[in-house]
């Protein structure tokens, strides 16, 4: 028994104490095939530094070894490599489908956006407020020559405010109120496969295009070079409200879309501040509101039918 310290044979050394090879066991064709094998290798444990011949090899250098990950490094979607996130995004306006607007309402909205107004999409269920406002979005921040880069999807999660009431952390409890976008970025895209269109939305998030922040998280913040949506606004108070208009910086604008009909809200004193806010929105000159009606309802003919049963009933 030889011990590790000690020279075994021809530029043969093992690099820990507890490491030992027992040579006398071997006939002497085996000891010329082990010598032959393991000639000129030099393994020195405590270092994890492998050396061939004369010349220092660190394990990333060889074939067969992998470095240990960079822990700082961005995590690349699926499908997509370092290159394409440094340049032009893999998911970009070249894919967008081209979507018309189908009522009169629709197209004033595609027109006051066009004129890069902040915005107010106002009214019934199912008329497309938020599906056009999120593709004008995405056309902005995929088009390089604009501005904007990025979207940011602001939602109140539940109808308290109280994000305790789901478990796991922020993303988790986010990931239920963010299936209604994951969806409407479906119909906006040209995708090769099925797979490509189930991780859109999460691709997308993860290049940067969209992030998804509740009300509770967006306080203390400047948003620059993006455009804000603000979905179900009806169901935030007059201090939300406030507080997200106010963190609007350079280069950006915001959008609000939301029904009243719809509102959580079961306060008198926070329902009236929505319409004091709304009040505010008016005469400022840089917001258009555009209020939809039963008319633009595009979702179905049930709902159109129901909506029109509900108001003929005052209810």
């Amino acid at each position: 028994m030889l011990n590790g310290k000690k020279r075994i044979q021809d530029g043969i050394r093992i690099g820990r104490k507890d490491v030992q090879v027992n040579l006398q066991s071997l006939s002497g064709l085996e000891k010329q095939n082990l010598a032959v094998g393991m000639k000129f290798w030099i393994v020195h444990l405590n270092n994890q530094v492998l050396r061939f011949g004369n010349t220092a090899t660190t394990p990333s250098n060889l074939p067969f070894m992998s470095a240990k990950r960079k822990t700082n490094q961005p995590v690349v979607p699926f499908g997509m490599s370092n290159k394409h996130m440094k340049r032009k995004k893999p998911i970009n306006s070249d894919l967008m489908r081209d979507i018309v607007p189908l009522t009169e309402n629709q197209k004033e909205l595609f027109r006051c956006y066009k004129n890069d107004q902040n915005l107010v999409a106002y009214g019934c269920a199912g008329t497309g407020k938020t599906f056009i406002t999120l593709y004008n979005a995405l056309k902005d921040v995929l088009d390089e020559k604009t501005a904007y880069d990025k979207i940011y999807l602001v939602r109140s999660l539940v109808a308290t405010r109280e994000i305790g009431f789901l478990p796991g952390d922020h993303e988790d409890k986010s990931s239920l109120y963010q299936i209604p976008y994951k969806n409407m970025v479906k119909y906006m895209f040209e995708m090769p496969t099925d797979t490509d269109f189930e991780m859109l939305y999460g691709n997308l998030k993860s290049q940067g295009t969209i992030s998804f922040w509740s009300t509770s998280f967006i306080r203390g913040t400047t948003l620059d070079n993006a455009i804000v949506i603000v979905d179900e606004f009806q169901n935030l108070n007059y201090h939300e409200l406030d507080s997200i208009i106010t963190r609007i910086g350079q280069d950006s604008k915001i959008m609000f879309c939301g029904d009243a009909t719809q509102s959580d809200l079961v306060k008198s004193a926070e329902k009236n501040g929505i319409a004091d806010f709304m009040k505010i929105l008016r005469i400022m000159p840089s917001v258009d509101i555009v209020e939809f009606g039963v008319e633009d309802i595009v979702r179905s003919g049930l709902v159109k039918e129901y909506l029109l049963a509900k108001m003929e009933m005052n209810l």
